[in-house]
C-alpha cells in the first residue's frame, strides 16, 4: 500500500527527527508493520504505512482553528467566489510535493476545482537548507506568474525535479512560449527574492515546518496524503456552506 504513505519534507533543523522516522519506516516496510509517530519538533503528527495488506493510515488531526492565511498575490486556480480554499506551500525540489502534484492534486482538481467548488492558492515554501536549487525555482515560477503562466510552469518543475539549474529554467520558459528577455531579466535579477520570502515567513507564521502543507479553508492537512483524506476535508467544509 505505498500508495497510502504519508511523507513530506522538513527544514534541517528536524532532520534528526526526520532520519530515526526513515529508519522505522524502512524497518516497517519490509516487516509489513504500521508504525504511527508523533514529533512535536517536527511540527506535525502523522502516520507511516508500510506493506499492511489494505490497512489504511489514520490521517492526521489537528485542535487548532482555522489558520488566516494571507493569498494576496498568490497564483490562483478555480473560481475565486468557491466555498473552499486550498493553501498550498510548496518546495518545488521536494519529492513529496511532486507526488501530491502528481496524485492527489490532480484528483482534487477534476473533482472540486473545475467544478467550481474548491479555488487553489499557491505559497512557496522553498527549504533552502536542503534543496539549493528550491528558491530560484521559485523565483522562476514567480516571474511566469507575471506572464499568465504559473500553473504551466509549476507542472514543468515538478516533471523536472532533477533539472532546476538557471539555464534549465530559462529554457522551460523558452519552450513555453514566454517572452524570455522579461522572463530572464526577471530571474537573473532577483526580483521576485522577497515575494518568495514572504510567503516563506506566512508559511511560518502559520505553523509550516515542512512541505507539503496543505491549508483546506484554514485547517492544516501535512504531508503527500491520500486523496481521500483531502476530500473528507474538502467535502466537511463544503457541508457546512
Amino acid at each position: 500500500m505505498e500508495d497510502d504513505m504519508v511523507t513530506f519534507t522538513v527544514k534541517k533543523q528536524h532532520l534528526v527527527v526526520v532520519a530515526a522516522l526513515a529508519v522505522v519506516f524502512v524497518m516497517g516496510f519490509f516487516s509489513g508493520s504500521y508504525f504511527s509517530g508523533s514529533s512535536a519538533a517536527a511540527g506535525a503528527t502523522g502516520n507511516v504505512l508500510g506493506n499492511t495488506g489494505g490497512t489504511l493510515p489514520q490521517y492526521p488531526t489537528t485542535t487548532l482553528g482555522p489558520v488566516q492565511l494571507d493569498t494576496s498575490g498568490a497564483a490562483l486556480k478555480g473560481d475565486q467566489n468557491a466555498k473552499v480554499s486550498l493553501v498550498i506551500f510548496e518546495d518545488f525540489q521536494c519529492p513529496f510535493c511532486e507526488r501530491f502534484t502528481s496524485d492527489a492534486l490532480v484528483k482534487i482538481e477534476k473533482d472540486y476545482v473545475d467544478t467550481g467548488k474548491v479555488k487553489l492558492f499557491f505559497k512557496h515554501f522553498p527549504l533552502t537548507q536542503i534543496h539549493p536549487y528550491a528558491q530560484k525555482a521559485s523565483e522562476a515560477a514567480a516571474c511566469a506568474q507575471d506572464q499568465g503562466k504559473f500553473w504551466e510552469y509549476h507542472d514543468v518543475l515538478f516533471k523536472n525535479q532533477d533539472k532546476l539549474g538557471v539555464d534549465d529554467l530559462k529554457k522551460y520558459a523558452a519552450d513555453m512560449g514566454l517572452n524570455t528577455a522579461t522572463f530572464n531579466s526577471c530571474l537573473d535579477s532577483g526580483t521576485k527574492k522577497n515575494q518568495v520570502e514572504k510567503d516563506a515567513s506566512d508559511g511560518d507564521t502559520a505553523g509550516v515546518t515542512g512541505t507539503p502543507t496543505i491549508f483546506v479553508n484554514g485547517k492544516p492537512i501535512v504531508g503527500a496524503q491520500p486523496y481521500a483524506a483531502f476530500k473528507a476535508a474538502i467535502d466537511a467544509e463544503l457541508a457546512k456552506a
